[in-house]
């Protein structure tokens, strides 16, 4: 009695004095996450001042009861965002000193990356200097070491001289966004490690390192058990190390959709403690007296916390499992302050705490996936009271959760798996109940008492090696994996709604009308051609190229994009994604110029996605698989298009690049000039072939821009009214060289470069050449450039 008067005065004094702690409600949690996610759709950032102003005064107008609204807590996750975005934009590497050399100190970090030809590493640098003078650079970078690296140990503290550029990456219709994921994991440049006697170990790890331990834990399976797919896959799930799974077994994961069971689910954790609480319990009960201090649930608690935290060390404390942790922190201190929570409570809760500590979360898919998974499953559970064979809830249960989360992974993916309910009703107990509790009881003894967790490891590899045939054979049915052609914000939006109809309490029929609005999305909208009309996509693929060709009824690809020493395959990461995401399900032409790597690098990574395609070659025989040579004066007619081969290989001898495969595509409506990496010897014989197109005439241009190409004979037998050049930025060539460029400025000829521009997207339509820039059409604030 005496507490309620004293708790009812607390509130009359509050009242009169309008000010209050802020509380939440479902619809402020919303609101939070609404004003966060909106910064995101900003083409630019406002000045920090600015963000720290608006964030004050929102801070202030909900500790007054009058104000704590929706709407404020809307301004509060949008100012909070746009400091924090500004944040990480400020401590990136400014683009001045973008391939400059700095002699940094600081630390490794996670599990390093062991190649053939270089080792791939984390380091957060703590100390950086630029021409012996220091410079404000801290924070986290991607890193190369080539040739003859030594062995990286992580928590090890090394200086070294590092070649930095600042985190740009592609910009294409398909594939990952780099500059996206570098503003949300906080990348601040990317670089490799200099041939230098300044690269040395500066001090040894510390004695507690997790990553140290996760290594260890590494290496004693790889030794142990060996490099076949049961061993990669055991760990990636004991220490969360995915860099030995193979390409095959990846596609396996995509195809079933089970990758998200390796790559240390939100489940496992869950699970690691629920087995903390249970073994608290079933101490506390079989020794009650220590209940007469602690009731047995608060006891239970800080266990389950433990087991959590622990497994989730293991794993590598990935975003996904910090954001489980949240989850669970949550509902254990409601446990502790003998408050009740539901599960739908712990998740607002973990939500608003992730956006307060992390607001840039909101960028990466799993954010989205694994709070939409629990609440879905909220949605979907029979409530209490009411039984059913778990036989009989299990299939329903996942088949509504597949089907729930599959706009947002065509979303972002721009795939979905047609197996996939199937395959994990068999996969996730499987995994989760059996393999991952013998793998991580191992993974801790194979260390210090191999001969106890090794035989536990061996039967953890023989039951996955024994589970995974299946998983292959299902991979392998016909239209397992789906790919889908990318489709508006809008699209997705209407998705959510229908498939969220789709779960409501309806009648069947009822239910099935909420299908219908996914359709936009997994259809795709490409804008029609008519007859004479074609779309050119140049991908923007750094230092190579690859240019897609649409017509009304066919498709063409010149050129594969490069695959670099460390193992990045273009082709695989850029080329074929974007393909997948302008809806290409079959390529009709592959023609791949001639031999160099910067050309044909990711022609394997084409041939496995397309494999009926006929491929056509400069150099046939240098490529991985069979293709034909090209032929002079060959043609290839659709929809009111020609393509016409110009020059082949048969034509010229001596280098490679005049080996080039040189394509004229060619309409009523305008022209395009492929012409790979041709140099001046053979320019004559190209402009000579090239006198009767159509205009407006579109060039790209020969070899990057190279000094050898584009000479000012072969600029004025042509005079295109466009040049396209697809280069790096900020190549170590130079390319395009400033005397190319300044021939093409002299002549007023156009010259886009997709190193500036990101993708370029030509349409040679009825009322004129259209043209798209990619950096334009997919402005962002997490593009500096």
């Amino acid at each position: 009695m005496q507490e309620a008067e004293q708790s009812s005065a607390q509130q009359q004094t509050r009242s009169s004095t309008g000010w209050s702690l802020p509380s939440l409600t479902p619809l402020r949690v919303a609101s939070l996450l609404a004003g966060s996610v909106a910064v995101h759709a900003l083409p630019s950032l406002v000045p920090s001042w600015l963000s720290i102003a608006v964030l004050t005064v929102a801070a202030i107008l909900l500790c007054r009861s009058a104000f704590n609204r929706a709407p404020v807590w809307f301004l509060l996750g949008f100012a909070w965002t746009l400091l924090r975005a500004s944040l990480v934009l400020d401590a990136q590497l400014p683009d001045a000193l973008h391939g400059r050399d700095f002699d940094v100190a600081g630390t490794i970090l996670d599990l390093p990356q062991t190649g053939t030809d270089s080792t791939r590493f984390s380091f957060a640098i703590e100390s950086a200097e630029l021409d012996g003078e220091a410079v404000a650079l801290r924070g986290k970078v991607r890193l190369n070491w080539y040739d003859d690296a030594p062995v990286l140990a992580p928590c090890s503290h090394w200086s070294l001289r590092l070649r930095l550029r600042s985190p740009r990456g592609f910009v294409n219709p398909g594939g990952n966004d780099g500059e996206r994921s570098a503003a949300q994991r906080g990348w601040v440049a990317a670089g490799y490690v200099r041939d230098s006697e300044a690269n040395r170990q500066i001090a040894a790890p510390t004695a507690i390192c997790a990553d140290g331990w996760r290594q260890s834990i590494a290496g004693a399976i790889g030794s142990q058990l060996g490099s076949g797919s049961a061993s990669t896959l055991l760990r990636a799930l004991a220490v969360g190390d995915q860099q030995t799974i193979s390409q095959a077994d990846w596609q396996v994961l995509r195809a079933t959709g089970t990758g998200h069971l390796i790559a240390i689910s939100g489940l496992h954790v869950g699970l690691f403690a629920a087995f903390g609480a249970l073994l608290a319990r079933g101490f506390w009960k079989a020794f009650p007296r220590i209940t007469l201090g602690m009731p047995g649930p608060l006891i239970e608690a800080p266990v389950a916390m433990a087991c959590a935290f622990g497994y989730g060390m293991l794993a590598g404390m990935g975003v996904p499992t910090l954001r489980t942790l949240l989850m669970i922190a949550v509902a254990l201190l409601a446990r502790y302050s003998r408050r009740s929570s539901s599960v739908s409570q712990a998740l607002a809760l973990a939500a608003t705490a992730i956006v307060l500590w992390d607001p840039l979360a909101a960028l990466s898919a799993g954010f989205w996936l694994s709070f939409s998974g629990v609440a879905i499953l909220l949605l979907v559970t029979r409530a209490r009271g009411v039984e059913r064979p778990a036989w009989r809830e299990l299939p329903r249960i996942q088949l509504m959760l597949s089907l729930a989360v599959l706009p947002m992974t065509v979303w972002f993916f721009g795939q979905g798996s047609l197996i996939g309910p199937l395959a994990n009703l068999i996969a996730v107990p499987w995994i989760s109940l059996v393999i991952v509790p013998l793998t991580v009881t191992g993974s801790l003894l194979v260390v210090d008492f191999p001969s106890l967790g090794l035989p536990i490891l061996k039967l953890a590899e023989a039951l996955l090696g024994g589970f995974w045939p299946l998983m292959e054979w299902m991979s392998s049915l016909p239209s397992a994996q789906r790919y889908f052609a990318s489709a508006p914000l809008w699209a997705c939006a209407l998705a959510l709604i229908g498939t969220g109809w789709s779960l409501l309490p309806w009648g069947p029929l009822t239910r099935a009308l909420g299908l219908f609005l996914l359709l936009p999305l997994i259809i795709p909208s490409n804008t029609p051609l008519a007859d004479g009309e074609f779309e050119v996509w140049m991908l923007d693929v750094g230092q190579g190229l690859s240019v897609f060709v649409r017509t009304s009824s066919e498709y063409w690809l010149y050129d594969a994009g490069p695959r670099y020493p460390s193992g990045f395959d273009v082709g695989d990461a850029v080329v074929v994604p974007s393909l997948h995401a302008l809806g290409v399900d079959r390529l009709d032409l592959v023609t791949i110029s001639h031999g160099d790597s910067d050309h044909a690098g990711g022609a394997s990574a084409v041939r496995l996605a397309f494999p009926e395609a006929p491929f056509e070659s400069g150099e046939p025989e240098r490529l991985p698989m069979p293709a034909q040579a090209c032929r002079s004066d060959a043609t290839r007619a659709s929809g009111g298009v020609t393509l016409r081969t110009l020059v082949a290989a048969g034509d010229q001898q001596g280098k490679s690049n005049d080996r080039s495969c040189v394509l004229a595509i060619s309409s009523r409506h305008g022209s395009l000039l492929l012409t790979g990496d041709a140099t001046t010897r053979i320019e004559p014989t190209i402009a000579s072939g090239a006198s009767a197109l159509e205009r407006p005439l579109v060039l790209q241009v020969p070899h990057h821009g190279s000094k050898t190409a584009s000479s000012t004979a072969f600029l004025d037998a042509l005079a295109p009214q466009l040049a396209v050049v697809s280069s790096g930025y900020r190549n170590q060539f130079r390319h395009p060289a400033a005397e190319v460029r300044e021939r093409y400025a002299e002549r007023s000829i156009a010259l886009l470069n997709t190193a500036e521009t990101g993708y370029l997207r030509l349409r040679f339509v009825a009322s004129g050449l259209e043209i798209e820039r990619g950096r334009e059409a997919r402005s962002a604030w997490w593009r500096k450039h």
